[in-house]
Parts: C-alpha cells; structure tokens; sequence
C-alpha cells in the first residue's frame, strides 16, 4: 500500500520532491517505496533523467487507476469519519487567515452550532480534500474556487503613528513592515498610486506577528482588507491613505466534493449575514 501512494503520488504530481511533501515523508523514500513496486511488477514505471522523471507507458496505463482507487479510498474515509463523529469539523486555513479571519469567528460559531466541535489547522498550502482528513479549507487562490473576499491591499498603522504621515512620500521616513511570503505587496501598491519611494524595513515570517508589530507601533504594513479587518473595526489600526489595490487573489473556502451537512452550515455562517460583517470589499 505504502509503495502504491508513493507511486500514486509521484505520477500525479510529477516528480518524487512534490510527492514527499504530499506524503511528509523524503524523496529518497519515495524513490525506495517506487523502486519496490516495480520490482514487484516486474516493470519500470519511471523513466529516470537528469531533468527529473517521466512516467513510462506502464507507469500512464495504471495511473487512471490508482488516482480513482486512492479517491475512493479517501471518500470512504470521510464517510467512515462523518458517521462515527458527525458533530466533529476539522478546517484547514494558512497560518495568516486561521489567526486573523477565522480565530475572531470562532465564539460565534460556538454560539450558534454549540454541539458542534471545530478544530483548526494551520498550514501553508492548501491539502487534498481527496485524501487528507479535512471537511473545509480557507486559502487565498486565484478566483477558481468559492470566492468569499477579494483580496485588495493599503497601508495600515497604528493611530500614534498615523499622526506623522501626511502625504504618501512621508513612508519614506518610517519602518515599512514586509511579509516573508507577500513579498511584492509593496511594490504593487506603489506602482497603483504611481509613487517611486523607498521603502524599508523589518520582514516578518508570521502576517499574523506583523499586525500585531504594527498594532504596538513598528510602523506601517501593507494591509490585506480581510486579514485586518477587524483592527480597523477596533480603531487599533488606521489606514492613512488609499487607493485600496486588487492584488489578483481571493479569500476562497473549499470542501470536499461530497460536503457533510455540518461543514455546509459552518460555511454558510461564516457567509452569512454576520460573517463577514465589516470586512472590506467583501462578495
């Protein structure tokens, strides 16, 4: 079994790197459990070269076949999950989102679904409803799936440090906080206002550990609408100038292509009416 998903893997994501993050396990694992299955075959199902690898023609005719069985198998999974705890939700959200969007939902979910439990994983890539143990994911993604939020970026700062800026060049003289993974947040957003300035300083590898730098007056950060939402709500953040720029991407949720009922009405409420209540540029 463990040789057939190794292999499974590799063949749908193309290459024994991509499959090993799948996996969590190393490539040089995945290359033992694939070199097992082809001895015990009897056939190679690799073309192995210096530009990675290639499935054979063995390798193309039974993929079809272990993507649907390894389906199968994830959706019985489910099934067996949602009978046996029906009450029991597991989310999937990056780190950013699960502390800034999801954690400030979370006592009126209980309030309103109290015989429902509801456990959160943060992570930064979005897992495979197919096969791993998650009923609902909310990622940012490029407008493919439910789209909850557009995802539009501004300068935010604390209201102390607003008091010094009085035009946009003005940045040039304070700390502009970065995000390790948004990193051309900036420049967008220069370039939307037609502003060449330079701008610098701290980079934080947590979003969620920048607001709160910027909170207690670091300087300013690029705000994401939906992640900041409720500071601007609060009057902890301020956002000194605009315009509010599209980056492109969405605040998106997914679910597994047979939704449970309870997965369902959590997404309907974090939709509802008072869900997104406040949230900019919200749909």
């Amino acid at each position: 079994m463990n040789a057939m998903r190794a292999f499974e893997a590799a063949a749908r994501l193309g290459g024994f790197t991509r499959a090993a993050e799948e996996l969590c396990v190393t490539p040089g694992a995945i290359a033992q459990q694939v070199k097992a299955l082809e001895a015990w075959a009897g056939a190679a199902l690799f073309e192995r070269g210096a530009q990675g690898v290639r499935l054979t023609s063995v390798g193309e005719r039974v993929l079809p076949k272990m993507i649907a069985a390894f389906d199968a198998m994830g959706l019985a999974v489910g099934v067996l999950r949602e009978a046996a705890r029906p009450e029991r939700l597991h989310v999937a959200a990056l780190p950013a989102i699960a502390q800034l969007w999801l954690s400030p939902r979370l006592p009126e979910v209980r309030r309103a679904m109290p015989e429902l439990e509801v456990s959160i994983t943060a992570m930064e890539t979005p897992p495979n409803l197919g096969r791993e143990p998650f009923d609902l994911t909310v990622f940012y993604g490029d407008g493919g799936g439910l789209c909850l939020a557009r995802d539009v970026i501004f300068p935010v700062c604390a209201p102390q440090v607003a008091k010094g800026l009085s035009t946009v060049d003005d940045l040039a003289t304070v700390p502009c906080l970065g995000d390790a993974v948004w990193r051309e947040d900036w420049a967008l957003w220069l370039r939307a206002v037609e502003r060449e300035i330079d701008v610098s300083g701290p980079v934080y590898s947590l979003y969620a550990l920048a607001v709160e730098e910027t909170v207690n007056g670091a300087g300013v950060l690029m705000g994401h609408g939906a992640l900041v939402a409720r500071h601007l709500r609060s009057g902890a953040l301020v956002a000194p100038f605009g315009p509010r720029v599209a980056t492109g991407r969405w605040l998106e949720a997914g679910m597994r292509s047979v939704p449970t009922g309870p997965a369902q009405a959590l997404l309907d409420l974090l939709c509802g009416e008072g869900g997104f209540e406040g949230d900019l540029d919200h749909v």
